[in-house]
């Protein structure tokens, strides 16, 4: 079945000595157990009813055991890339009684989205163009899908489905930051805040001043490029050490006077202090850009040397030292968006001290790359469009400073933090489900979710292109986060509060396009940040597309999704998502939508999905969540559910079961036999 095909469409009608064939494996491995569920589960799906037994309820349960040790360890995900596509299907209607949310309803204003209708359309931007991500190009498999509607009574049942009721609301009607009068208080510090500009002066009125401090060289802080400690060897007859910052200094301030600039020079002054790596690092990309690319369009003959003055600036702008924000350590950092722009000028200059190396005994094997090297060579279509982004927002920064604050926080959950998902009793919260608008557009004011890989901002110096690499694209101040941000864990996020968007663009993958500068009209708050939240949150590759069916990856896809999703003030604007960790991580966009529904229970929160351009998986996902509304179903419910359907959808192998379906007729047997 392709892609974004609806799973009523061609479907495979299995017979009974097949599915007992593909239940085979599991009868070694538990003496029968599983398949003698399974098989049960599966006669049920045929005949439109599931199994009830007291058996069966006491049987569900897949592997238990092991799902209570996934509360107390870390699994760790694969991977080092992040994408927003996967395989799709439809389900049928759910029954037409009304909805009953927990908690009152909110009725804010909100500055996008229609009023009426159940897709939102694109917000405007200011050159007129917006922000559409379209489907994932990777190709999509065709699995068999096992459906209730093609077994006894499926003919009936289907003559009653129509589109139906849906409990799910209008995108007016999220919750939105400017809602909110939640007082921020004065800027400080604290022993898990850093603030790295004066919050005397600032609390004054005066503006962002860099906070004054020392050099701190440690495993525990990030090693600065104009570090005393940091030597590099010079001279061949009687090489000598060298503190590195004088070479730096001496090539950049060399640059930054030329009448032009040429990417020769910029390679020549690189590798002055970077000699280790002559022959070894192409500048292609970086060369056929600015020969591709008009003068005046994001680039000019003096932006080099712009770029260049504002990185030697890197000693009086940061003085204080920045923490790395390490595994197993909730902590914030807040800096001004000119601390991050020089910061970002030192990382396109490839500055960075112990950054280069990789391999698993470096020093820094557990952090991003930080610079700029791989986005100069291996020239591509893609590396040129990003290019193009981030040479507007150094024309940008260096045209006219900044005056906001952004800040990085690193969240982490304890064991004891976690839901014990067999027994939570929250019941399902608003949605609003839309086949077209995008995160960043139609989500503004809400929390965004980055589909992040652990390894923050996945392939975005590189040639990656899916939803992570964009949203950073287009706002390049989140790059920075890769200077300080250790690997995330499996309890952990990073939330990003105060990034400036830059660009705008268009298409997903090779489709990407710059489609030129972004107006920025969002308010700022008290901290001086613009008032746009980013939550990444990195799913599970799953190298095996059945690997997502164990009860212990799904576990933890929702204390991932719950760490997100998690407020931390009493009141917290709703949050815009969509196919997180699906595409090339090959995780099954039905099931990956009801993580996110039960996460986003057990937080409070409601939910503004975006599938895409998906319309299958839009209506499928409407109408299992009027049954989930109407039912007043809970999150322990649908949890015990999984479990059921996850050892269904192993034993059968390679068919696939829908889940929406599995869903509709777990909640209403007797319905669907009408």
């Amino acid at each position: 079945m392709a892609e974004g095909q609806s799973s009523n469409s061609s479907m495979k009608i299995l017979k009974p000595e097949i599915m007992h064939n593909c239940n085979k494996n599991s009868d070694v491995a538990d003496g029968g157990e599983s398949s003698k569920r399974s098989r049960e589960m599966t006669e049920g799906l045929q005949t439109g009813e599931l199994h009830k037994s007291k058996e069966m309820s006491v049987d569900r349960r897949n592997n238990s055991e092991q799902v209570k040790q996934c509360f107390q360890s870390d699994i760790n995900p694969e991977g080092k890339a992040s994408s927003v596509q996967a395989s799709s299907s439809s389900s049928s209607a759910p029954p037409s009684t009304g909805p009953s949310y927990p908690g009152p309803s909110s009725t804010g204003p909100s500055s996008s989205g229609p009023s009426s209708s159940g897709h939102s359309s694109s917000a405007p931007s200011s050159s007129g163009t917006s922000s559409s991500v379209p489907s994932s190009s990777e190709p999509s498999s065709s699995p068999d899908v096992l459906s209730a509607t093609h077994f006894e009574g499926a003919e009936a049942v289907r003559k009653k489905r129509e589109d139906g009721p849906s409990s799910c609301c209008l995108l007016k009607d999220m919750k939105r930051i400017p809602q909110f009068d939640n007082k921020l208080g004065r800027l400080d510090f604290s022993k898990t805040h850093t603030v790295l500009v004066d919050v005397g002066v600032f609390n004054c009125g005066a503006g962002p001043m860099p906070q004054g401090g020392r050099d701190v060289w440690n495993s525990d802080f990030v090693k600065m490029p104009y570090s005393q400690s940091s030597y590099m060897k010079t001279g061949f007859v009687m090489p000598t050490n060298k503190v590195r910052w004088e070479v730096i200094s001496k090539q950049l301030s060399s640059l930054s006077k030329k009448t032009t600039a040429s990417v020769n020079d910029f390679e020549e002054a690189i590798i002055k202090y970077n000699p280790k790596y002559k022959g070894q690092w192409s500048f292609d990309a970086l060369s056929s850009f600015v020969k591709a690319v008009p003068k005046g369009d994001n680039y000019s003959p003096k932006l080099f040397q712009k770029i260049a003055e504002l990185a030697l600036r890197l000693p009086e702008l940061v003085k204080k030292a920045v923490p790395l924000l390490k595994r197993g350590h909730t902590a914030a950092i807040t800096l001004s968006q000119t601390q991050i722009a020089c910061l970002l000028a030192n990382a396109f200059f490839c500055t960075y001290p112990h950054r280069n190396a990789s391999g698993p005994k470096a020093e820094y094997h557990n952090y991003p790359s930080i610079n700029f090297t791989s986005l100069f060579g291996n020239s591509s279509p893609r590396k040129k469009q990003k290019l193009r982004a981030i040479m507007h927002y150094f024309q940008e920064v260096t045209a006219k400073e900044p005056t906001g604050l952004v800040t990085f926080e690193r969240r982490c959950l304890r064991d004891t933090d976690l839901p014990n998902w067999g027994s939570c009793n929250k019941k399902m919260h608003k949605l609003h489900v839309a086949s077209h608008g995008t995160i960043e557009n139609e989500g503004k004011g809400m929390l965004q979710v980055d589909f992040a890989s652990s390894w923050i901002g996945g392939g975005v110096l590189g040639s990656g292109l899916v939803q992570e690499e964009i949203l950073f694209i287009i706002n390049p101040e989140l790059i920075v986060s890769r200077l300080f941000t250790e690997k995330l864990g499996d309890k952990e996020c990073l939330f990003v509060t105060g990034s400036q968007q830059f660009s705008n663009y268009s298409g997903f993958g090779d489709t990407f396009q710059w489609k030129g500068p972004h107006e920025e009209r969002l308010n700022r708050d008290e901290w001086a940040r613009l008032q746009r939240q980013i939550v990444a949150i990195d799913a599970l590759h799953f190298r095996q597309r059945s690997e997502q069916y164990n009860m212990i990856n799904v576990t933890r896809e929702l204390n991932k999704a719950y760490c997100g999703f998690k407020g931390h003030r009493p009141d917290e604007p709703d949050i815009a998502t969509g196919n997180w960790g699906c595409g090339a991580f090959n995780g099954d966009k039905q099931l990956k939508a009801v993580i996110q529904l039960m996460a986003a229970a057990q937080a409070k929160r409601s939910l503004a999905f975006f599938t895409f351009e998906d319309e299958s998986l839009k209506q499928g996902l409407q109408q299992t969540h009027h049954l989930l509304v109407t039912e007043r179903t809970t999150v322990e419910k649908l949890y015990r559910l999984l479990e059921d359907y996850c050892a269904t959808q192993l034993a059968l192998g390679s068919v696939h079961v829908d889940l929406f379906e599995f869903i509709r007729i777990n909640f209403s047997p007797s319905r669907s036999l009408l």
